[in-house]
């Protein structure tokens, strides 16, 4: 890959766009990354919260969604107006021994969520079906490969589209259980909030969920991927006349993609709510946990639909986990990246895509024990996600980089509030850290 990008001969600046963009044209890039938010290891995090603390947790969900949908937005326009990714980004306009530094966290992230991940799904498939557990994390794990590497990149795309459909068994599970809507309504409103160290880390680790790094990686490369399988497409650098049907569309499609993330964790939260904590169940780890504790108390449908999810969920993250990984990393050391590449195009990109899924697997396979695991990998998540903020926004507010497209007004006061937010919970989280 070449930083120059390659000229155009169609003219495609010229191309007229719509003048609004239809709802299949606009969902995309923010649809599966917001779906891919709610992921196995998310979905741990959504459960603890509900049962430890019940409804009274629920407004962490609405406070970050504006600052969710504010960073991803502006990470798809640095891909769609620049035509690279973060990572291409960083490398071209900071220091290599800072892009390397962040990569490495990321990819290390990344791997350790991929192995968390492909546990709680195996664990989840044993739960509907028995048998050996870690056989249907090595199936997982590669079928997962096997799909990035030889699908069509459109085609593959379709896939993860319908996928996100998975997460409505969430909010089927929510309607399975009573619920006083009353109450939810009014805490979400006027929580009450402790000042304890259990429920700040708590509050800490809903934040570093919802905002990781790697969905801003994923989102922006995705956005360059689009542009280059479109003949018609340019970056808005070099095509300013698409940038209104484009920031319209990528706005569209992120709010509604993360509205859709957002949603559905807060269903998984309130499930948790009113039936294990209810129950007084408050120690919930992992996703199966959760699963398995909701079958006595809401019954065999409420748990079916639960642990499937996880493994629909699931099998939209582990792409996205391992995507966002090779996509940085091979921005990083200049490698040709894309899921629209061949294989033998971009061997050492779909090479790190299949290590960073083996080696996530095999930590599963490892005394390693995959709750502190996770744990580390919120840790890192939570470190990475605000350097990388901060250059994003310094990316996205540059005349240099953006041109006539950089970030301001609302949305640029709600990227700087979204990385000062996740600062504080940064600091927060070693504030707690072992209290």
């Amino acid at each position: 890959m070449k930083d120059a990008a390659p000229s155009d001969p169609r003219g495609a600046a010229d191309v007229k766009q719509p003048e609004r963009p239809k709802l299949f044209e606009i969902m995309g890039p923010g649809l599966i990354t917001g779906a891919s938010d709610d992921d196995p290891s998310g979905i741990a995090t959504y459960s603890q919260a509900g049962a430890q603390f019940g409804v009274n947790m629920g407004w962490t969900l609405l406070l970050t969604f504006p600052l969710m949908c504010a960073i991803q937005q502006i990470s798809a326009q640095i891909g769609r107006v620049t035509g690279y990714g973060l990572g291409g980004n960083v490398r071209r306009h900071y220091p290599s021994w800072a892009l390397y530094f962040l990569v490495g966290l990321l990819v290390t992230a990344n791997t350790i969520n991929l192995g968390a991940d492909l546990g709680a799904m195996g664990a989840a498939l044993k739960l509907l079906v028995g048998g050996p557990s870690l056989l249907y994390v090595a199936l997982f794990g590669i079928v997962s490969v096997l799909l990035e590497v030889f699908v069509r990149y459109s085609r593959y795309v379709s896939l993860l589209k319908w996928l996100s459909l998975s997460l409505f068994a969430y909010v089927a599970t929510l309607f399975a259980v009573k619920l006083d809507w009353f109450d939810i309504g009014y805490h979400l409103v006027v929580p009450q909030i402790s000042w304890t160290s259990a429920y700040l880390t708590v509050v800490v680790a809903v934040f570093g969920t919802t905002i990781s790094p790697y969905l801003f990686f994923w989102q922006a490369e995705e956005e360059v991927e689009d542009e280059k399988e479109d003949p018609r497409a340019k970056p808005l650098k070099r095509a300013p006349k698409q940038g209104r049907f484009e920031l319209t569309r990528i706005r569209l499609d992120t709010w509604i993609g993360m509205a859709f993330s957002n949603l559905i964790a807060l269903c998984i939260v309130l499930t948790t709510a009113a039936t294990l904590h209810t129950h007084g169940i408050t120690n919930i780890q992992t996703s199966s946990q959760a699963a398995e504790a909701l079958r006595p108390i809401a019954g065999e449908f409420a748990f079916a639909i639960f642990a499937l999810g996880i493994i629909g969920t699931g099998m939209l993250a582990l792409p996205v986990l391992s995507g966002s990984s090779a996509y940085a990393l091979g921005e990083a050391l200049h490698w040709p990246v894309g899921l629209a590449r061949r294989p033998l195009q971009a061997k050492a990109f779909y090479g790190t895509i299949a290590a960073a899924t083996l080696i996530g697997g095999a930590l599963n396979f490892t005394p390693i024990d995959p709750v502190k695991a996770l744990f580390w990998s919120a840790v890192i998540n939570g470190v990475v996600a605000v350097p990388v903020m901060v250059m994003t926004m310094r990316m996205a507010t540059s005349g240099k980089i953006m041109g006539k497209f950089r970030v301001r007004g609302l949305l640029r006061a709600l990227g700087w509030l979204a990385t000062v937010t996740m600062a504080i919970a940064s600091i927060g989280m070693f504030a707690t850290w072992g209290a």
